[in-house]
């Protein structure tokens, strides 16, 4: 059965950073491009980051660039969301998603169950 987890969600102050996890089970991520996205009560799902297959390739919201990181170890058949410098509106459920396609992409096949991430003093 393949399956995507999520994991490193929680509780930061303002300012602070989290690491989020996004594991692959019953299935190697090595052909997948890899999306994160989440999303905040009340508002619509948004895509934050993406890292291509390969890893060569990424993408950022402009709300994130320059404090968010994504990166994959396939090895590990994980992919990772380094989150700094947080923010209060940065608050939301955060959802990692798979594609079997070599460039990040507006569509996922495969949908983590979420992992909250709250920001706040």
């Amino acid at each position: 059965q393949l399956q995507l987890v999520e994991s490193g969600g929680g509780l930061v102050q303002p300012g602070g950073s989290l690491r989020l996890s996004c594991a692959a089970s019953g299935f190697t991520l090595d052909y997948y491009a890899i999306g994160w996205f989440r999303q905040a009560p009340g508002k619509e799902r948004e895509g934050v980051s993406c890292i291509s297959s390969s890893g060569r390739t990424t993408n950022y919201a402009d709300s994130v660039k320059g404090r968010f990181t994504i990166s994959r170890d396939n090895a590990k058949n994980t992919v990772y969301l380094q989150m700094n410098s947080l923010k209060p509106e940065d608050t939301a459920v955060y959802y990692c998603a798979a594609r079997k396609t070599v460039l990040c992409t507006y569509n996922y096949d495969y949908w983590g169950q979420g992992t909250q991430v709250t920001v706040s003093s």
